[in-house]
């Protein structure tokens, strides 16, 4: 599959348009690709939609073995419908997850838990992490950027695409202070691309 297939395997002409407009205007993927690239340890994305990092990975050489979970079941459907190789897709719980040994990876997913399920959650990765954490997530601060973000999401939860409870935005302390205290190198960094969402990039190192 090459990097122009990804949006095209997706069944509905919204998916293929939400698809392409992600690979165009988000620099995540490129992100994930860079700290991945050459591993070989399994990867866990948590939170993985309609998988559209799992068909880049692939789309782009990488090829160790991934999994993708996420609660809603409809967008765990599509994903499996278009899975490619050595990819795997399951309906679960973020606050539950599976044994697992490898990468976790943590895509735009606290800012819908409460601030002690995140703290949970981040446990968690800690724990199943064999070195690598990559996280990315809009904070809470006091910048324009923050105030759309909210917006945007608000809007997103109003027609029905994300089906989420809450917003619960963290700061950057609460999210690095947990990898702090068990001794992971902490990298954390604009990730913003082409919108005005106030989005950051976390990598965690053991």
């Amino acid at each position: 599959m090459s990097g122009g297939d990804v949006a095209a395997s997706y069944p509905t002409r919204f998916l293929r348009s939400y698809a392409r407009s992600k690979l165009a205007r988000d620099p995540m993927y490129e992100a994930v690709l860079a700290q991945v690239r050459d591993s070989e340890e399994p990867l866990l994305d948590v939170g993985c939609g309609v998988g559209v990092l799992e068909l880049f990975l692939r789309a782009r050489g990488a090829r160790m073995p991934i999994a993708g979970l996420d609660s809603d079941a409809k967008k765990i459907a599509v994903a499996r419908r278009i899975a490619p190789g050595g990819v795997t897709f399951d309906v679960g719980n973020a606050l539950a997850l599976p044994p697992f040994r490898g990468t976790i990876v943590i895509l735009d997913l606290l800012h819908y838990l409460t601030s002690d399920e995140q703290q949970r959650l981040l446990s968690a990765a800690i724990e199943r992490s064999s070195g690598l954490v990559i996280l990315r997530d809009a904070v809470r601060d006091s910048t324009m950027r923050y105030r759309l973000t909210v917006a945007e999401e608000t809007f997103a939860r109003a027609i029905g695409w994300l089906r989420v409870p809450r917003l619960n935005f963290p700061s950057v302390e609460q999210v690095v202070a947990p990898f702090h205290a068990e001794g992971f190198e902490v990298s954390v960094a604009p990730m913003w691309g082409r919108t005005p969402l106030n989005n950051y990039l976390f990598v965690f190192r053991r």
